[in-house]
């Protein structure tokens, strides 16, 4: 044992739980077309990460349902989790969960805590990325990463929604520091990067150029529709009365915004403007995860 490991702080099952620890979970899927139907054909998993069995409540030929779980339902210090998912040609996967995600506060060592997601989409498949919202407490620190690698005519719909700790019980999100990358490519080529750091001592989070004091917000993308501008005005139309959003299109990529107080406002807005869009990306109307509604 060096002089280092000598001042650990570990269980006897080996586990530390000293500024170094790290306590790690991943998940890898694989969907393919098989003899007309999108099937998953792997599905390997490390630590509390898991799927329940393949849904096809639009048909046999049509979009794979899968739900993530995760069973501790949230993030603690030293959690590293992996999500990687990998939809080959013609294959259509819609992966969403069960219940919404927890960053929790960090413990007396202020240990942070990683989530990573990966996503692959091949040429001619579709995957729709639909997790349900995430809830920081106060105190959180970590780091999230999206990548998002498309190919060809791939075609991907997804959202990530983001509350800060929690108004409604007095707990707001006062300190902590939570850092998000996101990148989409096509072909290897950038089409979206951003990095947001969301830290309740900066300027920006309170500035008007920034954050301004919101206690959620919401990204939505989509990419491979055929008419971008066309969706556009079907959003900006239906959606007119909806407060504290806004949508672009750049380099093909359609990112709708939300930023505001309510996090059921914006899964709302999120869910309705899925709803809009995925006609106009695949030719399907939307069909909500039954989870959804348990």
């Amino acid at each position: 044992m060096t002089a280092c490991d000598s001042n650990a702080s570990y269980t006897p099952s080996g586990h530390r739980f000293d500024d170094q620890r790290r306590w790690a979970a991943s998940l890898a899927l694989r969907f393919a077309q098989r003899d007309g139907a999108t099937r998953m054909t792997q599905a390997r998993h490390q630590g509390p990460l898991r799927v329940q069995r393949p849904f096809y409540p639009e048909g046999r030929g049509e979009a794979c349902h899968i739900y993530v779980l995760h069973p501790p339902g949230g993030l603690v210090s030293g959690d590293a989790l992996s999500i990687e998912a990998q939809v080959e040609k013609g294959a259509h996967a819609l992966l969403t969960t069960p219940a919404a995600n927890k960053l929790y506060k960090a413990d007396s060592q202020g240990v942070a805590w990683t989530q990573r997601t990966a996503l692959t989409v091949e040429d001619g498949a579709v995957l729709e990325w639909l997790p349900q919202e995430t809830i920081a407490f106060d105190g959180s620190k970590g780091e999230q990463r999206t990548h998002i690698a498309l190919h060809g005519s791939a075609k991907c719909l997804g959202w990530e929604v983001m509350a800060l700790g929690r108004p409604a019980s007095q707990l707001p999100f006062v300190s902590g520091r939570i850092e998000q990358h996101f990148r989409l490519t096509l072909d290897g080529k950038p089409l979206w990067l951003e990095r947001q750091p969301l830290d309740p001592l900066h300027p920006r989070f309170v500035g008007r150029w920034g954050q301004g004091g919101a206690t959620v917000q919401a990204t939505l993308w989509a990419i491979g529709l055929e008419d971008g501008p066309a969706a556009i005005e079907v959003l900006r139309e239906t959606l007119a009365a909806e407060p504290n959003w806004a949508v672009t299109l750049r380099h093909g990529v359609l990112l709708l915004r939300y930023l505001g107080g309510s996090r059921v406002d914006a899964w709302a807005l999120c869910e309705r403007a899925w709803q809009l869009l995925r006609p106009r990306l695949i030719d399907r109307e939307a069909h909500t995860p039954r989870i959804w509604l348990t």
